[in-house]
């Protein structure tokens, strides 16, 4: 499972929250996050609408080309 891109620091949820209770679900996922921002870029082509399906599959495989270079 992808981390939240923008956690909330957990002070904000409960003063005892722990980091491993911040990781779940608070906030869009890392990988959504990439995808949107790759999914910018892929519908910048003027013939995007031809290639919605293969568009939006493309954007996160982008999405996960970065977490796995994130991670090195």
């Amino acid at each position: 499972m992808s981390k939240p891109a923008f956690p909330i620091h957990p002070h904000f949820l409960d003063p005892h929250c722990t980091p491993q209770e911040l990781d779940k679900g608070t906030g869009i996922t890392l990988r959504d996050y990439f995808a949107a921002a790759a999914l910018q870029g892929l519908c910048a082509n003027p013939n995007a609408d031809e290639f919605s399906d293969v568009i939006t599959e493309s954007a996160y495989t982008f999405a996960d080309a970065m977490i796995k270079e994130r991670a090195k």
